[in-house]
């Protein structure tokens, strides 16, 4: 009879799964920031490619955080 109780999710596992939302917006912010900010150098723009970026990055760590935590 002890054998057919589920188990109990401890508090850890949504802990975990907000770093990973957390890890997820904050990479995608950084990695596609620093890709426009790249692109900024290269073309001597000011800060319009940075921005770009970082809106794309921001979306795109949304749109994994919906897709794999189910948030």
């Amino acid at each position: 009879m002890a054998d057919n109780q589920t188990p109990k999710q401890s508090g850890a596992a949504g802990a975990n799964a907000g770093w990973s939302a957390v890890g997820y917006l904050i990479s995608g912010i950084a990695v596609w920031g620093f890709v426009g900010w790249l692109v900024d150098r290269w073309l001597g723009w000011h800060g319009y490619c940075t921005a770009i970026g970082c809106v794309l990055g921001a979306a795109g760590g949304i749109y994994l955080v919906v897709k794999k935590l189910g948030a």
